[in-house]
C-alpha cells in the first residue's frame, strides 16, 4: 500500500492522524502485481482491421507493441517520438496531409503502458477525401518514420523538449488534490523514491540508443492498423460480442506497407524548425498595488479593458481574453453557423504557426459565443503578445480558401449531425439554452443551412460581421497595466483606425444584453422532447429553479446552497430513490440570471420522475435552507429527453 496525505496542517500533526488512522494495517510485503508475457502474437500483428463508428467520421488508428518507455522514463523516447510524429508546423505529416486535404487531426503518444508491454499510437481524423487515400495516409506515416531513421536522434530536439518540459513542471498550474495524491500514489508505485513528484515528466537524460531502440519497433513487421467509418457498413463480416461493433480483419504484409509507401504522393517532410516561443524571461513583475479585484483600466467606444495584476500565485503566465461584440454574427441560425466556420478556418490558418506556441506552454483558442467570438490566450507571459499580434492580423486579413472552406465545412457538417449522439442529458441541457435564451437557434435549423452554405458566403460575411463591433478585454497575471494598454491600444488601431477602418463602433441601439426567459414566480412548466439515437436506451431529466440575476453576494450564497446539497441530492436521487446513475446537482447561468438544476439520465422512461425529484429538491436534505434572496425560486422548468 502507498499512502499519500494532501494537507494544510503541519507534518507534526499528518503524522498523528495517519498513525491514527493506518497504522493498524499490517506491511504483507506483497510485490506488485506481474502482467507476464505479450498481449499481441505474430496473429495479432500486421493485420487491418475495418469497423463501423456510431458517430459519422473517418479515423485511423495505428499501434504497434513497444518496449514501455517506463523502463527508460528518463530518456523519453516515446516523449521525443510523440513530439514529432505529432508535430503539426510546416514539414510535418499533419502539414503535409492537412494541405492535401487528407486530415482534420492527428495525434502520436504512447497509449496503454505497464512495466511488461506498452504500446504506441498514431491516430489520424480523416476527410473524405482522406477515407479515400487511405493507403497514401499510411504510406506517408511510414515516409516519415524513415525520414526520422534517416535523420538519427537530434540533440537540439531533446534539449528542446526536455526544457519545455522543465519549465512545464515547475510553472504547472495547481490541479485538484484529488487528483494529485492519486497521481502521486501511483508514481510511487512505479518510480524511485526520488521521482516520485516528477514520474516521467522530465526526460533529462539524452540516450539516443534508447530513443533510437523504439524507433525502430515502429516497423511494418508488427504494425496494427484499426480504420473506423461509417461507409463500411454491410462490408464487415464479424460482431463484436459486448458492443455489438461490426468489424473485419485482414492481414497487411510488410511489402503492402512498402508498395504504399513508394506510391504515396512526393510531399516535403521534414524536421520541424527551432521552437521561437520557448520562453526565455520567466521573471515576475512587481504590480505597483495590490489589486484583489479585476478593475476597469480604460473604456472606449471602441473596447473596455478589465485587468487583474498577479498578486497571489507569482508566475511567470498571464490570461487574454478579448471578446468581439459582434451584433451582426448571432441573429440568426445562418449567421451563427458562418461565425462558426469563420472561428474554424481562424484555428485552422494559425495552426502551423501558432502549433509552437501550444507546444512551448503558450496556449490559444477562438470561439464563437452567444454575442460574437472570443479570442483566448492562456501560458507564458514572455511571448504572449507576439502570438496576440499574430492573431489580430489574422482576423484583419482574413480571407477564405475555397481548398480548406471545403474541410472544414465538412468537419462542421459531421459534427453537427454527431449531436444526436451526445449523452441524452448534454442534449436536455441545450434545449434549455433554446427555451431560456433569447439568441439560441436549434442546431436542426443550422444542419439544414450549412449544406448549402459556399466559400463565398463566408467571404461576403466576414467584413459584415467585423463592420460593427465592441470588444471587452480581460487581461491578469504577470504583466503591469501599461503593458496591458498598449496590447488593446495596438488590438484598436488594427481594427478600428486607418482611412478605412475593418470595424465602427456599435450603435446605442446595439448594446443590448442577451435576453433570458424569466419563469413566472410559482409556476412549473414542462418540454418533452423526443430522443434521435434509436440505439441508445438512456432517457434524460433535468429540473431547473430559476433563482436571482447576477449578484456578487447572491451568487457566493447560491454556490454554498450547491455545494451544502450536493452530496445529500446525489445520496436521495441515486442511492434512495434508485432513479439513475448519472444523478447531478449543478448551477447554471444563462447571462447572468443564476439557478439550480437536477440532472438525471436513466433508462427509466417514466414522467413520474419529474414528481420524485420535484419531491428531492423540496427535501429537507436536499435544501438544508432556503436562501432568503431565492425570489422566483417556486419557478421551475423540466425538460424530459426520451430515447424510444
Amino acid at each position: 500500500m502507498h499512502l499519500v496525505v494532501y494537507s494544510k496542517e503541519s507534518l507534526d500533526k499528518i503524522q498523528c492522524l495517519v498513525e491514527d488512522k493506518f497504522q493498524e494495517i499490517q506491511n504483507s510485503d506483497r510485490s506488485h502485481f506481474q502482467f507476464p508475457g505479450q498481449p499481441c502474437t505474430s496473429e495479432h500483428l500486421q493485420i487491418l482491421v475495418r469497423a463501423v463508428p456510431v458517430k459519422q467520421g473517418h479515423k485511423l488508428r495505428i499501434v504497434w507493441p513497444i518496449t514501455p518507455s517506463i523502463l527508460h522514463y528518463k530518456d523519453g523516447p516515446c516523449k521525443y517520438l510523440g513530439h514529432l510524429i505529432g508535430h503539426k508546423g510546416e514539414g510535418s505529416l499533419f502539414y503535409v496531409l492537412k494541405r492535401l486535404g487528407w486530415a482534420t487531426g492527428l495525434s502520436a503518444g504512447e497509449g496503454v503502458c505497464t512495466s511488461e508491454f506498452s504500446f504506441f499510437k498514431v491516430v489520424i481524423g480523416l476527410t473524405d477525401a482522406g477515407q479515400d487515400r487511405m493507403q497514401d495516409v499510411i504510406g506517408l506515416l511510414f515516409r516519415y518514420i524513415q525520414l526520422l531513421q534517416e535523420s538519427g536522434v537530434c540533440k537540439w530536439i531533446f534539449d528542446e523538449l526536455s526544457a519545455i518540459c522543465e519549465t512545464g513542471f515547475h510553472y504547472k498550474d495547481r490541479i485538484s488534490p484529488m487528483y494529485y495524491v492519486l497521481n502521486i500514489s501511483s508514481n510511487m508505485q512505479r518510480y524511485p523514491e526520488k521521482d516520485w513528484l516528477v514520474g516521467s515528466s522530465l526526460p533529462s537524460d539524452f540516450n539516443p540508443t534508447t530513443i533510437q531502440k523504439i524507433l525502430n519497433e515502429l516497423s511494418p513487421e508488427s504494425v496494427r492498423i484499426f480504420w473506423e467509418s461509417k461507409k463500411f457498413e454491410g462490408l464487415t463480416d464479424k460482431v463484436e460480442p459486448w458492443y455489438g461493433t461490426a468489424y473485419s480483419i485482414e492481414k497487411v504484409s510488410p511489402s503492402t506497407i512498402q508498395a504504399w509507401m513508394s506510391s504515396a504522393p512526393n510531399e516535403n517532410l521534414h524536421l520541424p524548425a527551432p521552437n521561437v516561443f520557448i520562453p526565455t524571461d520567466l521573471s515576475i513583475k512587481n504590480a505597483q498595488e495590490k489589486i484583489k479585484l479585476p478593475v476597469s483600466l480604460r473604456k472606449s467606444s471602441y473596447s473596455k479593458l478589465w485587468y487583474k495584476p498577479d498578486t497571489v500565485f507569482f508566475t511567470p503566465k498571464a490570461y487574454v481574453k478579448i471578446n468581439f461584440d459582434c451584433p451582426h454574427a448571432i441573429n440568426s441560425s445562418e449567421t451563427e453557423v458562418l461565425t462558426d466556420l469563420f472561428t474554424r478556418l481562424l484555428m485552422d490558418y494559425l495552426n502551423e504557426y501558432a502549433y509552437y506556441a501550444r507546444v512551448a506552454g503558450l496556449r490559444y483558442h477562438v470561439r464563437c459565443t452567444d454575442s460574437g467570438f472570443q479570442v483566448t490566450l492562456v501560458g507564458y507571459n514572455h511571448k504572449l503578445r507576439i502570438l496576440l499580434e499574430t492573431i489580430v492580423d489574422k482576423i484583419a486579413k482574413f480571407e477564405v480558401k475555397p481548398d480548406r472552406f471545403s474541410v472544414i465545412k465538412e468537419m462542421a457538417i459531421k459534427d453537427y449531425q454527431n449531436w444526436k449522439f451526445q449523452q441524452p442529458y448534454e442534449q436536455a441541457k441545450d434545449y434549455f439554452s433554446l427555451i431560456l435564451e433569447d439568441q439560441s437557434w436549434p442546431w436542426m435549423e443550422q444542419l439544414e443551412v450549412l449544406p448549402c452554405l459556399n466559400a463565398e458566403d463566408l467571404a461576403k460575411f466576414a467584413p459584415i460581421m467585423l463592420s460593427r463591433a465592441f470588444l471587452e478585454c480581460y487581461i491578469a497575471g504577470n504583466i503591469v497595466h501599461e503593458e496591458a494598454v498598449s496590447m488593446i491600444h495596438h488590438v484598436e488601431d488594427v481594427f478600428f483606425k486607418g482611412s478605412n477602418p475593418i470595424c465602427q463602433p456599435l450603435f446605442p441601439s446595439q448594446i443590448l444584453r442577451n435576453r433570458v426567459v424569466k419563469l413566472g414566480k410559482g409556476m412549473n412548466y414542462c418540454y418533452s422532447k423526443e430522443g434521435l439515437n434509436p440505439s441508445d436506451e438512456n432517457s434524460a431529466l433535468v429540473h431547473y429553479i430559476q433563482v436571482h440575476r447576477d449578484d456578487f453576494k447572491l451568487n457566493v450564497k447560491l454556490q454554498l446552497v450547491a455545494l451544502i446539497a450536493e452530496q445529500a441530492a446525489f445520496h436521495q436521487l441515486r442511492s434512495v430513490e434508485q432513479l439513475g446513475y448519472i444523478t447531478l446537482l449543478r448551477l447554471r447561468n444563462d447571462s447572468g440570471i443564476h439557478g439550480l438544476q437536477f440532472i438525471i439520465q436513466s433508462t427509466v422512461k417514466d414522467p413520474g420522475l419529474m414528481k420524485l425529484v420535484q419531491h428531492a429538491a423540496n427535501s429537507t436534505a436536499c435544501r438544508p435552507r432556503r436562501p432568503s434572496h431565492a425570489g422566483a425560486a417556486d419557478a421551475s422548468l423540466f425538460c424530459l429527453f426520451c430515447n424510444s
